[in-house]
């Protein structure tokens, strides 16, 4: 089933702001009927994911029981008037969804529910990624990128990418964005500094408990962040603040983590295609072997933008302390890949 809410030609040419001969780029998002989703869309239609003269062309991908949701989005898209929106389709059919796109926010995910073992959680992310994956593989445009919000993040994008063998899987991304952002402004408070003075901290590993957020090649103002805290608080209060922060969200709103999960979606993708210049951010990535990562997981990772392409930062010296932080969290991914593996998600073939 699919919907469809266009931008009459009229309006368009009578945009004084956008211009017009630019083609627009195709937007997917999933679980779009959801939070997140609308959190989202509103802030990529009025140019935040892809800047103020870029044109985009949304789709909205949500299953059977979330389609009326995603269609009254798209009705109150259509009434915000946004000059760079080209349309907005609404499906619950992944092969439309994905034919063409050229950013897709995987969104939607299955949470786990009371009683599921871990096994069972992924097993049934991975009959939406596989899926999505293969769709992906089968209409998405030549120069595809994939960012995986929905949980567990890491191993989704490993499920995705291993059903996408046409695709290049550096296309495909985990979302740690919202631990580097979380880890930079408990660091920024810690130390009375603006965020904007944080430079060099890195999230590695998995989007879980066992994530490690790195302060060792940190600055603040210019110094070195090491000097100004001590390892004590890093290992008794930072670091278990920022792997528990959606919990903490919960338990004091009485919901999760919304806007400030949408916000971190907008912040990896507008970085990976506009870059940073020579600063560093932390995204999931497949690993090429650096750092002892075993190659092909997706692991979170010190990245800069280069042409528009993730490329890891190499050469961080790691001290002992972090050394053994990473290597916790990386054997995590590599139990989710074999879990994965052992439940046949991960085709023969690319991994």
């Amino acid at each position: 089933m699919s919907t469809h809410i266009g931008t009459s030609p009229a309006a368009v040419a009578a945009s004084v702001n956008v211009p017009i001969h630019r083609q627009p780029v195709n937007v997917t998002v999933t679980g779009a009927g959801g939070q997140i989703g609308y959190a989202l869309l509103f802030r990529i239609a009025a140019g935040a994911l892809l800047g103020p003269t870029t044109p985009v062309r949304l789709t909205l991908l949500e299953i059977p029981q979330g389609l009326k949701a995603a269609e009254g989005t798209a009705l109150e898209l259509e009434d915000c008037a946004f000059d760079l929106l080209r349309g907005v389709t609404v499906t619950d059919d992944p092969a439309v969804a994905f034919a063409g796109v050229n950013i897709a926010l995987l969104v939607g995910s299955r949470p786990r529910g009371p009683g599921m073992e871990r096994a069972d959680l992924l097993e049934a992310n991975g009959r939406i990624f596989g899926p999505q994956g293969a769709a992906i593989n089968a209409g998405a445009a030549e120069d595809v990128r994939v960012l995986v919000v929905g949980n567990p993040a890491n191993t989704n994008a490993l499920i995705a990418a291993a059903h996408a063998p046409d695709v290049p899987s550096e296309r495909f991304t985990a979302m740690t964005r919202l631990d580097h952002n979380r880890a930079v402004g408990q660091l920024a408070n810690h130390l009375d500094v603006n965020v904007g003075a944080i430079h060099g901290l890195t999230v590695w590993g998995n989007h879980s408990a066992s994530q490690y957020p790195d302060v060792f090649h940190a600055t603040a103002e210019g110094r070195a962040v090491r000097d100004l805290v001590d390892e004590q608080w890093l290992a008794q209060t930072f670091i278990p603040r920022v792997a528990q922060r959606g919990s903490e969200i919960i338990a004091v709103r009485g919901g999760s983590s919304v806007a400030s999960a949408a916000n971190a979606a907008i912040d990896h993708v507008a970085d990976w295609v506009t870059g940073r210049g020579s600063e560093w951010t932390s995204a999931g990535v497949v690993s090429d072997g650096s750092y002892d990562v075993p190659p092909g997981l997706v692991c979170s990772f010190p990245v800069r933008s280069v042409d528009g392409q993730w490329r890891i930062v190499t050469g961080l010296e790691r001290n002992e302390f972090s050394r053994s932080r990473i290597a916790a969290s990386v054997a995590e991914l590599v139990e989710e890949r074999d879990a994965v593996r052992a439940l046949g998600l991960l085709p023969l073939g690319r991994r």
